[in-house]
């Protein structure tokens, strides 16, 4: 190993290194493309840093001045790849690299600015790092080896062109490792088409996956899932917790409702900003912050060094999920607890989970009021307070405790001041969950006929009134005050619906009926004497009892039906010939939208049989085309339109005897100017000694018109004189003065 790496290793604690670790800094391995696939939280980060380091650092294991990069990780989110610039930093701090990141969220003009002063090692996403190459703010010539990390979530996340198109920019003489947690098809085939020769590094522990953690399915009601969240929270009482939902929603929605119970709590999610979420993490690793309520954002790289719950709010869709949000804790050696919230309708989705990933965990209730307290209680009574060494004025205010108070006074109000600090736990409905499947019988149930001596009653509605078990049920216990325990069989009828009453409660049903009989909805109840005589459809047949298409027997022709047809029953049409045995000869089959043989219209019966002569139509012909008659109820023939007939003449555009229109006719038109001819309306003109002036018609003078040139009346603005004007209808109209 190259002694500048070795160094830091050591600064930083590492006595020995992890299976995944020896495996890709085996010597054997210089030079080679990997596709390594390891367990999350194996310490794969420090892993590829190592094993770049012969191909990108010098012999005496340091770098020059810094320029086009050397080596180029690529990281699904952003969280994971500011992780990797952290944990490389540490790692290449003696070897005098610089970092540059490029990451999405953040500013692209300081990204730029750090490209073009130089770096060595370049972290980046894979949208901001295609756009940095496309407008050449990064040089990808020099490349020595590129990492590709969580190769697999970043296919699941649709970068596979980007990757394609980042891995085509880089020159055909790198070294290329992948490293992924699975190894899906898409990673193998994206691997043949980008790595030479590359060799597959599978690591496995010998305890198996995820042996530090421990799995805890907790069944809940419905209605008590986000108090289930804030007992185990309570009971656990980690130093960092992460609380994993499916939405964003649903994120916004339980960090309202922690952080209003006191807790302290941060939010992650992919609607925050790259600024907020690098805070949300600065925080949990600070302390200031106990609780991360995230998306699976957060399921990939993150590493939060006292994290030790993880709690799965919403079940992921698939086993990968499931191991990749539970990998938050429980790394590097480090114990945690991986708990899921399972209600009721999601306990086939965890156990189908816990099959897949291959995992076992212990079902159990989450943990009650009582015992949180409990819990708090052993946790002050173990707490490192009590073996410290006190000062001068601590003690002496004890003592003045001690005087002006019992001991057991003081000890109960710690105690109180103690659990005032923390959430009051939830009180969570009794809910008993059935065993998980491993331990259910495998063999089919038999259903019981009988559930013990009973007594039959009758109610008076049924299938055709809309009956139902889920309404019956109910109403009959509310009006017997009994419970569903003392029901047996309900077997509804089309219209009557017989109900199994325990013999025991019987007597007490009745009483709590009452004489009349009725219950809610105005439906009657009766006693029946016996067992009622109930149909019985019996079990649909299986599929497999029905013979198949090809298998059944071949049918027999259907027998073809030689009754006459009936005669028809018009009166005024003439008797059709009777029957002879003898077939006759078949007609072809008629056009489409061919007319029947006979039509009754009214009085006149029109026959089609008669053959009649259809002239062929010619363009223009001397000989009239003659018309088919309309069919009329009163029998009378309307003539068909004809193009041109003699009783009629065609239209012509110049006709002798209806003049067609005439683009100019003998009415002259009209003229601006006229000559005065006779008949004429003379043109208007602006000013005319021809055209008297208008008078009223008593035969007083009209008033005088305004003329334009008249400045007399005009409005004179103050301070100044309104100019000239030219007459109306002598050229343009100017606005303003002149």
């Amino acid at each position: 190993m190259i002694d500048s790496l070795a160094k830091a290793l050591a600064e930083k604690g590492y006595d020995t290194l992890t299976p995944v670790q020896e495996a890709v800094t085996d010597p054997a391995l210089d030079g080679q493309d990997l596709l390594v696939s390891a367990q999350t939280g194996s310490g794969k980060t420090v892993g590829f840093g190592l094993a770049i380091g012969p191909t990108i650092l010098a012999e005496d294991g340091t770098f020059g001045p810094a320029g086009r990069p050397l080596a180029l990780i690529v990281a699904p989110t952003r969280e994971l790849a500011l992780q990797v610039k952290r944990e490389l930093s540490w790692l290449y701090k003696d070897t005098g690299a610089v970092l540059a990141s490029c990451v999405g969220g953040m500013d692209a003009r300081d990204e730029r600015r750090a490209l073009d002063r130089g770096a060595h090692i370049v972290v980046a996403t894979p949208g901001r790092l295609v756009d940095h190459v496309n407008r050449s703010n990064i040089d990808l010539s020099d490349i020595r080896a590129i990492v590709l990390d969580e190769a697999d979530e970043m296919l699941d996340l649709g970068f596979k062109d980007d990757l394609e198109f980042i891995l085509g920019e880089a020159p055909p003489a790198r070294r290329t490792l992948m490293f992924s947690a699975t190894v899906p098809p898409m990673i193998v085939k994206l691997a043949k088409s980008y790595q030479k020769d590359a060799v597959r590094v599978a690591t496995t522990t010998k305890e198996g996956q995820h042996a530090d953690i421990d799995y805890r399915a907790l069944s809940v009601a419905q209605h008590d899932a986000d108090n289930a969240i804030i007992n185990v929270l309570r009971y656990y009482d980690a130093p960092n917790a992460i609380v994993f939902a499916n939405t964003r929603a649903m994120v916004t929605r339980l960090t309202t409702r922690l952080s209003n119970r006191g807790f302290s709590v941060v939010a992650l999610s992919g609607e925050l900003s790259q600024q907020e979420r690098s805070h949300a993490l600065q925080a949990m690793r600070d302390g200031r912050a106990k609780v991360c309520v995230a998306t699976d954002v957060a399921a990939r790289g993150i590493d939060l060094p006292n994290l030790e719950l993880v709690i799965h709010a919403e079940l992921p869709t698939n086993a990968e999920i499931l191991l990749h949000r539970s990998g938050r804790t429980g790394r590097a050696g480090r114990k945690g607890i991986s708990a899921m919230i399972v209600t009721p309708k999601m306990r086939r989705r965890a156990e189908n989970l816990l099959t897949w990933g291959k995992l076992t965990a212990t079902w159990a209730v989450p943990p009650s009021a009582d015992e949180i307290l409990r819990k708090d209680e052993e946790r002050l009574l173990n707490d490192e307070i009590w073996s410290e060494t006190f000062n001068a004025e601590e003690l002496a205010f004890a003592g003045r405790l001690l005087e002006a108070h019992d001991a057991t006074q003081i000890a109960a109000a710690y105690l109180r001041l103690y659990q005032g600090k923390q959430s009051a736990p939830e009180d969570l409905t009794e809910y008993n969950a059935p065993p998980p499947r491993e331990g259910r019988e495998t063999a089919p149930r038999e259903r019981k006929e009988t559930f013990g001596p009973s007594k039959w009653f009758r109610v008076n509605v049924g299938r055709d009134q809309k009956a139902e078990a889920r309404w019956l049920l109910p109403m009959l216990c509310k009006a017997g005050d009994i419970t569903k325990k003392e029901i047996g069989a309900i077997r509804i009828q089309a219209d009557e619906t017989f109900v199994e009453i325990a013999e025991a409660a019987a007597a007490g049903f009745l009483k709590a009926v009452g004489p009349d009989m009725v219950l809610e909805n105005q439906a009657e109840l009766s006693e029946v004497d016996g067992i009622p005589q109930i149909s019985d459809r019996g079990a649909r047949p299986d599929k497999k009892a029905y013979a198949k298409r090809d298998d059944a027997a071949p049918r027999s022709p259907r027998p073809r039906d030689t009754t006459p047809p009936p005669p028809s029953r018009q009166d005024d049409v003439a008797a059709i010939a009777p029957q002879s045995d003898t077939p006759k000869e078949r007609k072809p089959r008629a056009k489409p939208f061919a007319k029947p043989e006979r039509r009754d219209h009214g009085d006149a019966v029109v026959d089609l049989n008669k053959p009649k002569a259809k002239p062929v139509w010619r363009g223009k012909s001397d000989d009239a085309r003659p018309a088919r008659a309309p069919y009329r109820a009163d029998g009378d023939a309307k003539p068909a339109y004809k193009g041109k007939t003699d009783g009629k003449p065609a239209w012509k555009g110049k006709s002798d005897d209806r003049p067609g229109y005439k683009g100019k006719s003998d009415k002259p038109p009209y003229k601006g100017k006229s000559d005065g001819k006779p008949g004429e309306k003379p043109a208007w003109k602006g000013k005319s000694d021809a055209k008297p002036a208008w008078k009223k018609p008593d035969g007083a003078p009209a008033k005088p018109k305004a003329s334009a040139s008249d400045t007399s009346k005009r409005f004179v603005p103050p301070g100044g004189k309104a100019g000239p004007r030219k007459p109306a209808g002598k050229g343009p109209l100017k606005r303003g003065p002149k």
